[in-house]
């Protein structure tokens, strides 16, 4: 994704998301973002769009094998997920103390 600003998102590492499209879409399933891959506008989600790896044994793993891992998903198919009002809600940001806050539109709670 090239931009001339980097893109500002809502969703950090350690936020409980849900997935909203796609093969694991859960409403009900909050999960937890790994990672947020912010050049490509993609996250890592626990769980979601497991991949099989076939690898090559080599000095670090000696058996090689099949290994299973997350893939990353568009940063559009997750919503962050409040605890609150237990649904997934869209977010709006304010500024507390010098500080921006992000406040859940659904119950008005601090995420």
């Amino acid at each position: 994704m090239k931009a001339r600003f980097k893109p500002k998102y809502n969703i950090r590492k350690g936020d409980s998301v849900v997935v909203i499209t796609g093969d694991d879409k859960d409403l009900s399933k909050p999960r937890t973002v790994k990672e947020v891959l912010v050049e490509k506008g993609k996250v890592i989600v626990e769980g979601v769009n497991i991949i099989t790896k076939h690898t090559k044994p080599s000095a670090q793993n000696t058996k090689g094998g099949i290994v299973k891992k997350e893939a990353p998903i568009a940063i559009s198919n997750v919503m962050l997920w409040d605890a609150k009002a237990k649904a997934p809600a869209r977010i709006t940001r304010k500024r507390e103390e010098g500080k921006t806050v992000r406040i859940s539109k659904k119950s008005g709670e601090k995420i």
